[in-house]
């Protein structure tokens, strides 16, 4: 279902951060209102500047007057298009200094050991999201696109979808997603991943991290995925890699401007080495600063020859100096960078120019301009846009390398750059020596090489592409509701139940009226569901069959008093009221087979820790729900393969169900079962059939056209009329049913 940028000028767009793309300072009781300069902002201006589009976001000042407040939401709603959430200190302290950056920032950076787990914190993080959450529907409308950025908002697409199921929702994380074994340390790990699911699509970086995030679905909530589409209750939730850019000829173009003209001959006055290197930080552990000063540190030990004709300045933004351990990290990198210039500056030569500050862009143009070497290397990264600003200068200068570390988002573009290892003193030593005699022509090449690719994918496509992926999927949702059952169609339904003198029931149990279990043995019928069936058996005109993989053990136990007709194993055994006792399906059964079969499930059992082997009169099941999800999904491939060459050429039927796999004779059915209650004599006026799995689809096929079948779960194919959402939505149809008859 393909979609043109061109068709989403209509849309309005609601755009949700933890900040406003805007700096605001009261002075004198005025407010001065400036925009803000950033990767996001820049890539969402077309869209948040037109069709009415809001951004909504912490204005990054604290007002206690609602004076103040209306008056400045007044202004931002006005001229700026945004409005804000009001945050107390509190708020600050606990979900923004607290949860979002004690918990979330150190454990998606895998820095586990200073994660702090404060439950008062994660009721703060989660009480922002809804202040976020109840703001965005105050202006919501029906046709409008939200889109939620970053970590401090992972709970809010889910309450978005909880308030308004029908919203167009996209979810974009600019930080690593961990490995599954480093996000479950995360008391709230499920919830977090809720939240995140609430949204129609979720944008990552980089492959690796949709495929982590993919695998804690999995493992953590039991979700499988296929093709990068993940089944959330009725609807599908897309899990896309969107690669962030930069507005790359802004920064191409701004080199020869007369302004940066000037700042590159002032820096050159400057700085009269033959070489400089650059890094450009903000201040933050993950950034790897203390290992590339041990880095350039042994570069000047080593490669001796080098003293006096380089120079490493090091830029370090400001960043949450208030943080204690971030103060700490300040005082080490500035103790490093005095021990390093105490043993090797000389006279008319510093080999570190440290700046503790922000630049003004001319000022940043010249030193990415300049510098003939740029060092990223962080020890992890979502992105690292400062590596595609480096090279659009470049583009233009031409002189430069870059040594990229392999844990940044960007490498995964950037190969053409030196990819390092930030924790390898030695490796990052020797690229940069490397780096500073590679020749111009291979320089160039590179540079040339990624500066294509960045200008190609820059942040404006970045922007459009998330965006016309929200809306493929928007339209595939609303075309895929209109296989659920509807208002209409349940009318009819209900019409002709009550209009019907007879009336056929055919009902199947896991995962149809009941959840599926992680052990069978763990599902129980409740007295709800035990009264609703007798309330069917209790009316003349219905006839109910209970139609189940289960053993006729197990449904004989808990349904027999009921008064309801039963089928077991998939058809293989029918249990009938009138004549009060159970009957094989085909008569000339044999379960011999079981002792050739049985080893090989023995075999793959041992091998899959959480399975376990379930045996039927008539049937073998190797369950799996239990096991690794990846390993048990191996390991049932891998029995299939086996399985198909061992029962090669006999009458027996392999299937796959929900984390099992069931052996059976090829002459049984759910379909054949249900054939023994179409009574051509007496025909239904009204039949039924609900089912969750392709067994159940047997039933659908040799129904005749009037009967009503449904199908448990969104599904792309199935034989059924209608789907439902779950166990839940069964049985409120079945109530309506009940509650609507005369």
């Amino acid at each position: 279902m393909d979609v043109k940028a061109s068709e989403l000028a209509d849309k309005r767009i609601l755009i949700a951060s933890n900040r406003l793309p805007v700096k605001i300072d009261q002075k004198d009781g005025q407010f001065e209102v400036t925009s803000a300069v950033g990767g996001v902002a820049t890539g969402l201006s077309s869209f948040h500047s037109s069709n009415e589009s809001l951004w909504v976001g912490w204005p990054g000042i604290n007002l206690t007057t609602t004076q103040g407040r209306t008056e400045l939401e007044e202004m931002l709603r006005e001229q700026y298009s945004c409005l804000p959430v009001y945050l107390s200190e509190q708020d600050l302290e606990k979900y923004y200094y607290g949860f979002s950056n004690r918990t979330l920032w150190p454990l998606f950076h895998y820095f586990t050991h200073l994660c702090n787990y404060d439950s008062s914190e994660w009721e703060s993080y989660r009480k922002v999201n809804r202040m976020f959450c109840q703001k965005l529907l105050e202006v919501l409308r029906p046709d409008d696109m939200v889109w939620v950025h970053d970590y401090h908002l992972l709970l809010l697409p889910e309450m978005l979808r909880r308030e308004m199921p029908s919203a167009t929702i996209g979810f974009f994380l600019h930080i690593p997603f961990p490995s599954m074994e480093v996000f479950r340390h995360l008391p709230w790990r499920e919830e977090i991943l809720q939240g995140m699911l609430g949204a129609d699509l979720i944008g990552f970086h980089t492959y690796d991290y949709s495929r982590h995030f993919l695998s804690a679905v999995l493992r953590l909530l039991g979700k499988e995925q296929t093709c990068g589409r993940v089944n959330v209750g009725n609807r599908m939730v897309r899990v896309e890699t969107f690669p962030m850019g930069i507005d790359a000829k802004k920064y191409s173009e701004a080199v020869n401007t007369p302004a940066v003209q000037k700042e590159r001959t002032l820096l050159r006055e400057k700085i009269n080495t033959e070489k400089i290197v650059l890094s450009v930080d903000r201040l933050d552990i993950s950034k790897g600063i203390l290992e590339r000063l041990k880095a350039f540190e042994l570069f000047l030990d080593r490669y001796p020859e080098w003293h006096e004709r380089i120079t490493y300045i090091l830029l370090c933004v400001p960043s949450r100096t208030e943080v204690r351990e971030y103060q700490q990290l300040k005082d080490e990198i500035e103790k490093t960078i005095g021990r390093i210039i105490g043993r090797f500056d000389m006279p008319g030569w510093l080999p570190i120019l440290y700046m503790f500050r922000a630049l003004p862009f001319e000022k940043l143009i010249a030193l990415y301009s300049e510098a003939d070497l740029g060092l990223v290397t962080p020890l992890r990264d979502g992105m690292n846009l400062v590596a595609k600003e480096y090279l659009a200068c470049q583009s233009q200068a031409g002189r430069g390398t870059l040594i990229l570390s392999e844990t940044a988002g960007a490498a995964a573009e950037l190969g053409e750059a030196m990819i390092v290892n930030p924790n390898n003193i030695e490796a990052m030593c020797e690229a940069i020596s490397g780096g500073l005699s590679l020749p111009e022509d291979q320089k160039k090449a590179s540079v040339d090489h990624m500066y294509k690719r960045i200008d190609k994918y820059n942040v404006f496509r970045w922007a459009e592409d998330f965006m016309v992926h929200l809306e493929q999927m928007k339209r595939e949702r609303d075309e895929n509701r209109r296989h659920f059952l509807d208002d209409e169609n349940r009318h009819n339904m209900q019409a002709q139940y009550r209009q019907a003198a007879h009336r056929l029931l055919l009902l199947d149990f896991d995962g149809t009226l009941v959840s599926l279990q992680q052990r069978p043995e763990q599902v129980r019928p409740d007295p709800e569901l035990l009264e609703l069936l007798g309330r069917f058996r209790e009316d003349q005109k219905n006839k109910v069959v209970l139609i189940s993989g289960r053993d006729r053990e197990y449904l004989y136990q808990w349904f027999s008093e009921i008064g309801i007709d039963l089928v077991a194993e998939h058809g293989t055994w029918i249990y009938s009221t009138k004549q009060d006792r159970w009957s094989l399906l085909e008569r000339e059964l044999s379960d011999q087979w079981k002792q050739t079969v049985y080893p090989t499930l023995e075999i793959f059992t041992d091998r899959t820790p959480g399975s376990f082997i379930e045996e039927k009169s008539y049937a073998l099941v190797w369950h799996y729900r239990k096991a690794v999800p990846e390993l048990g999904e191996l390991r049932a491939n891998e029995l299939l393969d086996a399985l198909r060459t061992l029962l090669s050429g006999t009458d027996l039927q392999v299937l796959r169900g929900s984390k099992v796999i069931e052996i059976k004779p090829a002459v049984i059915n759910k379909g054949k079962a249900a054939l023994q209650w179409l009574e051509k004599n007496n025909p239904h006026e009204f039949i039924l059939a609900v089912g969750d799995d392709w067994t159940d689809e047997d039933i659908f096929e040799v129904l005749p056209r009037h009967a009503w079948t449904l199908r448990v779960g969104f599904v792309s194919f199935t034989k059924a009329q209608c789907l439902l959402e779950g166990p839940d939505e069964v049985r409120d149809l079945l109530k309506s049913l009940i509650e609507k008859r005369c």
